[in-house]
């Protein structure tokens, strides 16, 4: 593992209080308490693991519950810490997958469970890429965007396995807190290493409809979209959160947005590709 994440033997220093922000569930089950700490803060993953974070972003100190695995843990800084720690450093980072399309890469974004994952397979079925599976990592430059590869895996739930990937696949070691599957990107599902032009992004509706609609977002759409699918560290903290503000809103008018909203059966998948590579190649 990377030597940003650092497992002490000793516990972590406690919290003062009540978290000043939380992460559930749909449920309402607790996913993730964000507390403030000497020094920095420290975020708590219950019954999995605490992630002690210096107020510069320069250092993760990791202490795991016993019963933790080592897949957990890495899962849980890979795709949930390191994203958070970026966007504090000034990285734009937003709750996406992304693949290769037109030369470029272009982003589905969602929230947990409105199917950005099994959109993202189906593209590597066609032969595109994949580039992340639930973290969006952005880099700018001369007013253009690129998307920088994150990790290489993608997760699915169970349905969507035998309708999307090949057979065969074998997944890797499990996570103790979902039932989702998880295959390692490269071979039968390509992987995309290298940054690509960031060409467009699609925001995945939550209407029940009979058709696949596309919609582009106005500037302040696009704004109000971004906003809502950040990773934040720490969301009272007004400088940083007038610095993302800037980030995004000069994102938002840089980067073509649409709403994508599609019958959810697998069976529409491949129109439902067709078209979003129709409106990309038309953006290129």
């Amino acid at each position: 593992m990377d030597d940003f994440l650092k497992r002490p033997a000793v516990a972590q220093p406690p919290m003062q209080g009540a978290p000043f922000h939380t992460w559930s569930f749909d449920d309402g089950a607790l996913w993730t308490a964000f507390y403030r700490i000497e020094g920095g803060y420290l975020l708590r993953f219950p019954s999995l693991a605490d992630f002690q974070i210096c107020r510069q972003g320069g250092q993760v100190i990791c202490t795991p519950a016993p019963d933790a695995s080592e897949a957990d843990i890495e899962h849980l800084y890979l795709n949930q810490v390191l994203p958070l720690v970026l966007s504090a450093l000034g990285t734009p980072v937003f709750h996406a997958s992304a693949v290769e399309l037109c030369g470029g890469a272009v982003a589905f974004v969602a929230t947990t469970g409105r199917g950005k994952s099994t959109l993202a397979a189906a593209f590597t079925v066609a032969g595109n890429r994949l580039m992340t599976d639930d973290s969006l990592i952005l880099s700018e430059r001369d007013g253009q965007y690129d998307v920088i590869p994150s990790h290489p895996s993608i997760r699915l739930w169970e349905d969507s396995l035998g309708a999307i990937l090949p057979t065969g696949l074998q997944p890797t070691p499990s996570l103790s807190f979902t039932s989702k599957s998880r295959f390692n990107a490269g071979g039968q599902i390509p992987y995309g290493d290298q940054p690509r032009r960031f060409l467009g992004a699609y925001f995945l509706g939550e209407a029940i409809c009979e058709e696949i609609l596309l919609h582009q977002l106005s500037e302040a759409e696009a704004l109000r979209e971004w906003t809502k699918h950040s990773f934040l560290l720490d969301v009272q903290d007004r400088d940083n959160l007038r610095e993302h503000f800037d980030r995004v809103s000069t994102l938002a008018a840089a980067v073509p947005c649409f709403r994508l909203d599609y019958p959810r059966r697998f069976a529409e998948l491949e129109r439902v590709r067709d078209a979003v590579s129709e409106k990309t190649a038309a953006l290129v």
